[in-house]
């Protein structure tokens, strides 16, 4: 892998987005592709919605340094210990985005029928203005983000093998969505690396 550097912030104001494009070569890319498919403990995501839970096609994972807690949408993940290619991956995004992280959220969608809506990632265990590192890897997506306030539309394009880190105040002033997209019949996964709050550890075990 090169030298690779960040791009201009995508963002106008009020928070931090770089997309560093693709950040590790086709072929390794595919091999990672493969075995995230077949080595990861994937399981369908659950979400609580008026009082009922919601069983979505969507699968996830959940794994970090320790077994942290992670609730979002009302439901509450215990992580998993690292993977072998999850170490790897994670090294390569750190050195790239010159941040650290101990988890990550995996997200497994099988065609452009699933996505994801609007939301920002600003649930109480994450390390507040912390950066999250996108890895996406397999079909190529459009990512979006939304002000809060002006409604305003930032889109770009998710490559395999992309890097894409958001950080600073986005959080809590930029929505962000995976829209569907039908044209899509293929697979993609998407690592995100976070940072858990240290001080959270104690309880959250």
């Amino acid at each position: 892998m090169g030298q690779v550097t960040a791009q201009t912030n995508l963002l106008p104001r009020e928070g931090e987005v770089y997309y560093f494009g693709s950040i590790i070569p086709n072929q390794q890319s595919d091999h990672f592709f493969e075995r995230l498919m077949t080595r990861i403990a994937w399981r369908n995501d659950e979400a609580v919605m008026f009082g009922k839970k919601i069983i979505t096609k969507r699968k996830v994972a959940w794994y970090g340094d320790l077994p942290f807690k992670y609730t979002y949408s009302k439901t509450t993940k215990l992580a998993l210990p690292w993977t072998e290619d999850l170490i790897a991956l994670k090294c390569i995004v750190e050195a790239v985005s010159s941040e650290t992280y101990n988890s990550c959220l995996l997200n497994l969608y099988h065609d452009g029928n699933e996505g994801m809506a609007w939301h920002s990632d600003g649930e109480k265990e994450l390390k507040k203005n912390g950066a999250i590192a996108s890895l996406s890897f397999g079909a190529e997506r459009k990512f979006a983000f939304k002000h809060k306030l002006s409604k305003e539309v930032i889109t770009v394009q998710l490559c395999h093998g992309s890097l894409l880190v958001m950080k600073g105040e986005t959080q809590t002033h930029w929505l962000h969505r995976l829209p569907p997209s039908k044209r899509i019949t293929s697979p993609r996964i998407n690592l995100t690396f976070r940072t858990i709050n240290h001080f959270r550890i104690n309880s959250n075990l």
